[in-house]
């Protein structure tokens, strides 16, 4: 059984004490693969490291983050342009809009946003989108700029079974996260609903731990309580899960050799 954690921030330093353990906890719990976006310039040397430390395991993005999108954004996004042009990346993220934290740069997030846009087309990459309080911002601005090779995932998806069939109609996957084992989240009554095809695993450690860790740093070993909720909901075996979402995976973000 192989599981695949498409959202990890494990070269924060949250994990500075113990991220290689963390890294082998979890491909010992089957999570062979994780995808890590990046933030911003500050945090491009930490999740490279991780990357070249477990080649085969960790696998970078590059973008800038939406709540790191500030005076001096068009310097992080020229930062952004530049790594394109060294190293090989396997997604443009994480980027989007988040109108909760912080509203004094929402002009220049969805100017930020739609520059990732591009450049994911121009190399062809999947789109990391991080939507807080800023769904119909997101979408709005993805439908005006969308095209056939346009594809991504709509990261830690929390929204309405509405929402998800908007996703669905782009091309886009959902990232399923922890919240989906929260009691009163909802989340579950929509991946019901959500034919497995749509879904990815992800975990955004180190947060949104799931349960039966809530409240505790998150780590991708986790990624197996997301799939055994996942496998309970839809009514399949684990191993099932774990098939079909790596599988998905690995159509959206190539790491497989």
């Amino acid at each position: 059984m192989i599981l695949t954690d498409t959202h990890t921030h494990l070269y924060l330093d949250e994990f500075e004490e113990d991220r290689n353990i963390v890294v082998e906890n979890a491909i010992k719990k089957h999570v062979k693969y994780m995808l890590l976006p990046n933030i911003d310039s500050s945090s491009v040397d930490g999740m490279l490291k991780l990357c070249n430390d477990f080649p085969g395991n960790c696998f970078p993005m590059m973008g800038l983050h939406p709540t790191s999108v500030k005076e001096n954004y068009k310097k992080e996004l020229e930062l952004v342009d530049e790594w394109f042009k060294r190293k090989k990346f396997y997604g443009i993220g994480e980027t989007g809009i988040d109108l909760y934290w912080d509203k004094t740069f929402a002009r220049e997030q969805e100017m930020a946003f739609s520059h990732q846009i591009e450049l994911a087309k121009k190399y062809e990459l999947p789109l990391v989108i991080h939507s807080r309080n800023s769904f119909e911002e997101i979408y709005s601005i993805v439908l005006k700029q969308n095209s056939p090779e346009l594809k991504g995932v709509f990261h830690c998806f929390t929204g309405n079974i509405n929402q998800a069939y908007k996703i669905i109609d782009l091309g886009f996957m959902l990232g399923i996260g922890g919240v989906v084992t929260f009691k009163n989240s909802g989340l579950d009554k929509v991946v019901e609903k959500i034919d497995l095809k749509n879904i990815i695993l992800e975990t955004d450690s180190p947060f949104l731990t799931p349960v039966p860790f809530r409240g505790k740093r998150n780590e991708s070993a986790y990624t197996f309580y997301i799939a055994e909720k996942i496998a309970e909901l839809k009514n399949k075996t684990l191993e099932e899960v774990a098939e079909i979402t790596t599988n998905n995976a690995n159509q959206l973000f190539k790491f497989r050799k």
